[in-house]
């Protein structure tokens, strides 16, 4: 809907909005709910308007900068790939330089926001970049993109205590793993809706490297989040309200096996969708919890 006023408004402004996935909105909830569960666990509650801000600006910004040097990097295959086919670059909508440009033009105002924050924060921004940068270029060299991904998916866990707190305790490596192995596992559920043509054009991932052991290493993934998120309560001292949401993000592990039973697209897509409604439930316990305690 929004796509299609943009479109009729200011049609050049449609290919931009288009290449940061502005559309899609799913890549960004997927990082805001870690970071925000991050924030609240270090300031034990509501972490105050200036660095809510900071860091949903944040993310929002730099997923959107990652997403432009994505298809940069991919501009050559994304034609060959269905899902992919209709991204500005691979239809010539936009040129490889204004991709690059878009990057730095949104990196550099995500920096401005973390300058507002200290020191620690600031130097761990450094890695956050390198690593959104480097994703895009990893799936031509590793089967493990994904994993990539993840690390770099899961820099706002350390920022955010950082910035509270002014140091990254042991605590938050271990949100940091554990949001490092669920990215893992939702994302070779998207890298599973291209792996034929990916096997077709060389582009390496999970989804290839796992073969036919993808569902039993998928699900043996989301045990190690399951265990991760039960050390987290333990560690974090969370209550009952922060456990009872495990239930949900257990059941909902269960069904996104059901949904790639048969490994077809469509229901690998809606698996890694589905893991929207996994980190609203996380972060819904965390944030509960300290709301009424």
């Amino acid at each position: 809907m929004i796509s299609q006023q943009i479109a009729q408004r200011w049609p050049t402004v449609l290919p931009y909005w288009q290449l940061t996935r502005m559309d899609k909105p799913i890549g960004s909830l997927l990082l805001l709910w870690p970071t925000w569960c991050a924030l609240w666990l270090a300031a034990e509650g509501w972490p105050g308007f200036h660095l809510f801000l900071v860091f949903t600006l944040g993310v929002i910004l730099m997923r959107a900068a990652g997403c432009a040097v994505n298809d940069f990097a991919d501009r050559k295959i994304d034609s060959h790939v269905k899902r992919t086919a209709g991204r500005p670059l691979a239809t010539g909508a936009l040129t490889p330089k204004s991709a690059l440009a878009l990057f730095a033009g949104l990196s550099a105002a995500a920096f401005l926001l973390v300058l507002t924050t200290n020191t620690l924060t600031i130097l761990l921004s450094f890695l956050a970049l390198a690593l959104a940068f480097g994703y895009p270029f990893a799936k031509r060299h590793t089967h493990l993109p994904q994993l990539v991904l993840g690390a770099a998916f899961s820099m706002g866990i350390p920022m955010a205590f950082a910035a509270v707190t002014g140091e990254v305790p042991a605590e938050a490596w271990l949100l940091y793993t554990a949001n490092l192995v669920w990215t893992l596992c939702y994302d070779t559920f998207y890298a599973m809706v291209d792996r034929d043509d990916d096997l077709q054009i060389g582009v390496k991932s999970t989804a290839i490297l796992f073969g036919e052991m993808d569902k039993v290493i998928t699900g043996a993934l989301q045990l190690i989040v399951l265990a991760a998120l039960l050390l987290i309560g333990s560690n974090f001292t969370l209550g009952p309200l922060y456990y009872l949401a495990l239930l949900p993000v257990t059941g909902l592990f269960v069904y996104q096996q059901w949904l790639v039973r048969n490994r077809a697209r469509e229901g690998c897509f809606q698996a890694f969708i589905n893991n929207n409604w996994v980190g609203f439930a996380i972060f819904a316990g965390i944030s509960l919890h300290f709301l009424l305690n």
